[in-house]
């Protein structure tokens, strides 16, 4: 018999509301959640789980960042640039002083990680995610996890040389290869490389999707999984367009021309489980013995067991919120209500 769609959607929230107060949280349980159909359903629930899936305690989160992170940064003019561009990224229709206001915000979310963490360089796409969590988080608790995503899952694009995103993106083809290997050669054949596949990787396809459901709805998933699954789930968009790639002619121009347009009605569900049964068939550890991925190793990937371990032992929201009151007395708000900002509200 078939599940009515409104009694899935009541049960997968029972789910996440016993998972997020279990002591400790269940976060495989909010995992299997953000990967099945429909993903954390709502942003109000992003706001919950978001930071369990990174391992951010919300009831101690750094000050609101602030313009003094403005001060002789040497990457400022170059995140004003890219902010002021982003113009596609805030929803449509927005009064343009609430949108100046948000971009504010998001100068100083990215000043502000970038400043906390010298080791890491700022590249052009950065914005893109950020945004994307500002505009779901509000600003301090996107502060706050920006920080623990550009330290593991987005390091590898942080630092001084494009060496370990190059080498990320060999992934993509090493995938190919092992599921079809007639496109595979095809593409290679077109020496079209993997830079089409560039800004979906580094931005988690924050700049190339149009709807802002869909890019949160990916977000969930990547949260949810290894640093490595946006790769994967570059190869499975590659994949689901297999007909028309072997169509094109098999040239450069041809063939980037059409990678690197990713059409926006994607099955977004079948996809995102394509993706999952290719990382257990084909994990990175049996893919990087390939001659093309054995000289390098990713930084990402060498701390995700670390990362993992830890947030498997965070403590329930109620317990953290007493813990905050006690130490701090009745003077104490929580930083996670009421969700966002007011601009973040109207926003979506």
């Amino acid at each position: 018999a078939t599940v009515d769609p409104g009694a899935r959607k009541r049960l997968k929230l029972l789910e996440i509301h016993r998972a997020l107060n279990a002591d400790p949280v269940d976060v495989e349980a909010l995992r299997r959640a953000a990967v099945s159909e429909g993903g954390l359903l709502t942003n109000e629930i992003r706001r919950k789980v978001w930071p369990k899936l990174l391992n951010v305690n919300v009831y101690n989160l750094p000050p609101k960042p602030g313009k003094a992170v403005r001060t002789n940064h040497k990457d400022y003019n170059q995140v004003l640039m890219d902010v002021k561009r982003s113009l596609s990224r805030f929803p449509q229709g927005m009064r343009v002083d609430q949108r100046v206001a948000l971009q504010q915000q998001l100068i100083d979310v990215i000043l502000y990680v970038l400043k906390g963490n010298p080791q890491l360089h700022y590249y052009q796409g950065y914005h893109d995610i950020a945004v994307t969590f500002l505009l779901v988080m509000g600003p301090r608790m996107a502060a706050a996890l920006l920080q623990i995503l550009s330290t593991h899952h987005l390091r590898d694009f942080m630092d001084n040389t494009m060496e370990n995103t190059k080498h990320i993106l060999n992934y993509l083809m090493a995938i190919l290869e092992q599921v079809k290997p007639e496109l595979h050669e095809f593409i290679q054949r077109a020496e079209v490389g993997t830079i089409f596949a560039l800004s979906w990787l580094i931005t988690w396809y924050g700049h190339v999707l149009s709807e802002f459901c869909h890019t949160v709805r990916l977000y969930d998933f990547f949260l949810a999984s290894h640093p490595l699954m946006a790769i994967y789930f570059a190869a499975v968009v590659v994949l689901h367009r297999e007909e028309a790639v072997l169509r094109c002619d098999c040239d450069m121009p041809s063939v980037h021309q059409l990678l690197s347009q990713i059409p926006q009605a994607l099955p977004y569900q079948a996809l995102i489980q394509r993706a999952e049964e290719l990382f257990s068939r084909y994990p990175p550890s049996q893919l990087a013995k390939q001659p093309a991925l054995q000289h390098h190793k990713s930084i990402a990937v060498s701390s995700f067991q670390g990362f993992q371990l830890s947030r498997c032992l965070q403590r329930p929201d109620r317990v953290l919120r007493s813990e905050q009151w006690e130490s701090a007395g009745a003077q104490c708000q929580p930083t996670s209500s009421p969700g966002a900002s007011q601009l973040v509200r109207m926003a979506v």
